[in-house]
């Protein structure tokens, strides 16, 4: 049997990761050659975060800023610099392996669930494998680095993240900062890692929103009655699941910063509620947004479906009328129990769940569960406004 590109036979889906592919993947396949995608991960994640948190304990010690006297903000004590090597780059790393065990099987469905008919599923096939084309795309991903040195370091973190105040990484001199060895490190290697693995998340997910905007123009067999109020796209928002641990690992990144600045810059935890609120705004857009794609197609299917239910329930209440009420009772059936009554019921039923279907796949449980998982790593910071013994008296009175 040929084979079509990418090793994909025709008439079968092919096997879609949005992790599996470009140049630092091949990277991380060349350390661990022996290892599957959770292998390598696993194994790589403890090495990068080292090789990017090590040298600065290392370097800051030896420069005497590890808990020095003389600036305002140690080693030791910089949440911020903990918090983003040591938890938020490898949540970006574990990510990889949630979402390449969740969105292969997801993609799946729309074959699984025949919402590809026979005559779209070449379309379906040159969708995917365009998708993973794209996502394989090593120049996309040195464009990436070239951004994170070229606005990501020099603009983006020496104006707005790095501390206008003497610390372990950098002192103030006139309108710039003097990097201590410990900060060049951190400056040109350590943030740039970070940056670089969040600019290809969002790369990822540009790849993946793509996708399903394709799949949208697809003719999908979409069934307005379906229990799921989403034509038999419900499955998508399960999609929330998949990208769980990257809305956390922007939670962290945020919860990072506030703590920085409650810390070192006697910044309140209530001077960023509108920051909190922008962060669960962001990640509800990068991970929710791609399926509103499908809005303008649901919304054809469900004006389209809802008039001819309307029809058929129009010719079955007039014979219903006419057999039960107008006319004379048929004398061989009885009203009680009468399969005519319940088929009026089942239709009242479908021709609700058509009235209510939704235009997008997104449900509000999806956006709870999305908000919730960036708030986790924010929580916390509850403690540096009221004490711990407060919180829990607080908690209990809640509960009970």
């Amino acid at each position: 049997m040929t084979e079509s590109r990418a090793g994909v036979t025709p008439g079968e889906t092919p096997e879609f990761s949005l992790v599996e592919g470009g140049l630092f993947y091949r990277l991380t396949r060349w350390l661990y050659p022996t290892a599957g995608v959770p292998g390598h991960l696993g194994r790589g994640v403890t090495g990068i975060a080292l090789f990017a948190w090590l040298p600065l304990l290392v370097l800051a010690t030896l420069d005497g800023n590890a808990l020095g006297e003389g600036i305002r903000v140690p080693f030791l004590l910089d949440a911020q610099v903990h918090v983003r090597l040591l938890v938020v780059l490898p949540l970006l790393l574990f990510a990889e392996f949630e979402v390449h065990r969740r969105i292969s099987p997801l993609l799946r469905q729309f074959t699984d669930r025949r919402l590809v008919p026979e005559h779209s599923k070449e379309q379906f096939e040159t969708t995917v494998v365009s998708a993973m084309k794209l996502r394989n795309n090593v120049f996309a991903e040195v464009l990436l680095v070239c951004a994170v040195y070229g606005v990501g370091i020099f603009v983006i973190w020496r104006n707005y993240l790095a501390l206008d105040t003497a610390t372990w990484y950098a002192t103030p001199s006139g309108e710039r900062l003097s990097l201590t060895f410990a900060g060049m490190w951190y400056a040109f290697v350590s943030v740039p890692i970070v940056q670089f693995l969040l600019l290809r998340w969002y790369y990822r997910l540009f790849v993946w929103a793509r996708l399903l905007w394709q799949v949208s123009r697809i003719d999908l067999q979409l069934v307005a009655a379906h229990p799921d109020r989403s034509g038999g796209l419900g499955f998508l928002a399960s999609t929330g699941y998949a990208f769980s641990i990257l809305a956390g690992a922007h939670g962290a990144l945020a919860a990072g910063y506030f703590a920085s600045m409650i810390f070192f810059a006697e910044a309140s935890l209530t001077d960023f509620v509108a920051g909190i609120c922008l962060t669960i705004m962001f990640v509800l857009f990068l991970i929710l947004a791609p399926l509103l794609v499908f809005a303008p197609r649901l919304a054809d299917v469900k004006q389209t479906e809802l008039l001819k239910y309307e029809a058929l329930a129009d010719r079955y209440v007039r014979e219903f009328d006419a057999k039960w009420l107008r006319g004379a009772t048929p004398a061989n059936e009885t009203l009680l129990g009468n399969a005519d009554v319940q088929s009026l019921a089942d239709l009242a039923s479908s021709y609700a769940v058509v009235q209510s279907m939704r235009f997008s796949p997104v449900t509000n449980r999806a956006i709870i569960r999305v908000a919730a998982t960036t708030l986790v790593p924010i929580a916390p910071l509850l403690l540096t406004t009221i004490s711990f013994s407060e919180l829990i008296k607080g908690v209990f009175g809640l509960v009970f």
